[in-house]
């Protein structure tokens, strides 16, 4: 077995909350890659109750700790597409992903529903940092 545990340090993406019932974007936090050379955003949906909802993925960096010089990440960047990170109202209990390699300092994910308004629908994420420039990785995680 290889370790992982000491290789990751996880940090709340989107903290679970009660049932969303509307097309608000749904806009994560933003995630701070200094000391870490890879990241991987990993989305987790709960059952959707609405029978025509879409959720499209965005991903955004910049170099300014509040994202105020954000830029669509260009896909080159990306390992994975937005669109496979994205999910429809049938993707109930599944998990998506999508990686960062690209050199900005900051990163969030913009999940945006389409169609979402007679049903709920649960969804909450963790990023993923590793390659850390010091190990093991802080246990709890803070």
């Amino acid at each position: 077995m290889k370790d992982l545990h000491n290789r990751i340090h996880p940090v709340p993406l989107i903290a679970p909350v009660a049932a969303r019932t509307d097309n608000t974007a749904i806009v994560s936090a933003i995630i701070d890659r200094l000391n870490y050379e890879s990241l991987e955003l990993v989305l987790v949906t709960g059952t959707n109750t609405d029978a025509n909802a879409t959720f499209a993925v965005l991903v955004e960096d910049g170099n300014d700790p509040s994202l105020s010089d954000n830029a669509a990440v260009a896909d080159e960047e990306l390992l994975g597409t937005e669109a496979q990170a994205g999910f429809t109202f049938a993707d109930d209990v599944e998990c998506r992903k999508i990686g960062y390699v690209g050199s900005k300092r900051y990163v969030r994910l913009t999940v945006t529903p389409s169609g979402n308004d007679s049903g709920n629908i649960f969804i909450a994420g963790i990023a993923l940092l590793g390659n850390s420039n010091s190990s093991p990785t802080a246990n709890p995680p803070q």
